[in-house]
């Protein structure tokens, strides 16, 4: 593992406001770059009461301004909600405001419901153009003529770094294929995670972008001064995601004393997998917890993300993670 980073969906906590979470998300992201992450990527997410990072251009914008060094990008932009030319130059833009500190994460679904699908889109093409739409997106970031009858400006020139991002073999196929890194989101769908590691790097084509396969994979991370505190504060979490899978999403919750009581058993069980990788505890038990993930699977980068209803809990956690991380990277990996 080379580096690591955090993923931030801008969380509206239970008794906060939009303006407040993204406030939260710039705090956060200094207290990161403090701490050595090495990229902060935001999510495109749409009619979602507890995410705020819906115009994520724009969120991006507001997290570059806010820090110095760290890499800030899309984890990812659902490039079927738009066209190739205004993500192109939305993102020249911000490479132009933030040269070398840029990164574009693509990804193929909505984000979203169907009908707020919908809403986004100017039409709903029954065909999947994502592939024809990724190389037409990075056609834009390369150097053209004046004679290029379309042409991102700002954008023209920046070669902003561009990912694939997935939770299946398609991400993983496409993106070995483009000679592009690729983003597995583990974090919230882990089940293929090996499959797609194993595609993408058995079928890794080199580009003039990337000359070998670099893997980033996600990872949940709740830390706090002890086991039962973490898990606690992960309740937030948990309640959130057994909230979506139930059909009555809200803003994040506040943490219980028994998340069991809360929810369902069969809807727990589903919760339990599609969260399954993950870290929660004190320092010792993550660092344990997270050490299993890199070595099981080999990451050139590991991102993790996590919800927790207390801002300042929350950049504690982060603040922990970074400590272990930190120490991971240095240590050599398991035979």
């Amino acid at each position: 593992m080379h580096n690591f980073s955090l993923l931030d969906l801008s969380p509206i906590p239970e008794g906060n406001t939009a303006a407040e979470a993204l406030a939260a998300t710039a705090d956060l992201a200094r207290a990161a770059e403090r701490a050595g992450y090495h990229r902060y990527w935001l999510a495109e997410h749409h009619n979602m009461p507890g995410i705020a990072s819906a115009a994520t251009a724009v969120v991006i914008g507001h997290v570059a301004a806010a820090t110095k060094t760290i890499r800030v990008g899309a984890g990812g932009i659902m490039l079927p909600n738009h066209a190739p030319l205004v993500i192109a130059e939305q993102f020249g833009t911000l490479a132009t405001l933030f040269p070398g500190r840029i990164d574009l994460g693509l990804g193929r679904a909505p984000g979203t419901d169907m009908a707020t699908a919908r809403a986004l889109r100017r039409h709903m093409a029954p065909d999947d153009s994502f592939p024809q739409d990724v190389q037409e997106l990075i056609g834009y970031f390369g150097d053209s003529s004046d004679a290029t009858p379309v042409r991102a400006i700002p954008g023209t020139g920046t070669e902003v770094p561009v990912w694939i991002l997935g939770s299946s073999l398609y991400g993983a196929q496409l993106a070995a294929y483009l000679g592009l890194p690729y983003a597995f989101a583990s974090h919230f769908a882990p089940a293929m995670l090996e499959d797609a590691i194993d595609t993408y790097r058995r079928t890794f084509r080199p580009s003039a972008r990337l000359d070998r396969p670099h893997v980033m994979i996600a990872a949940g991370v709740c830390a706090a001064q002890t086991d039962a505190e973490a898990a606690y504060l992960r309740s937030s979490q948990i309640l959130a995601f057994a909230r979506l899978r139930q059909g009555r999403p809200g803003k994040l919750p506040r943490p219980v004393k028994d998340v069991t009581a809360e929810v369902p058993a069969p809807v727990m069980a589903q919760v339990g997998q599609a969260l399954a990788c993950s870290a929660t505890g004190s320092a010792t038990t993550v660092r344990s917890q997270l050490r299993m993930i890199i070595d099981t699977f080999q990451p050139d980068e590991l991102m993790v993300t996590g919800m927790i209803h207390d801002h300042a809990a929350r950049v504690r956690s982060f603040e922990i993670a970074a400590d272990v991380l930190t120490d991971l990277r240095k240590a050599p990996a398991a035979a």
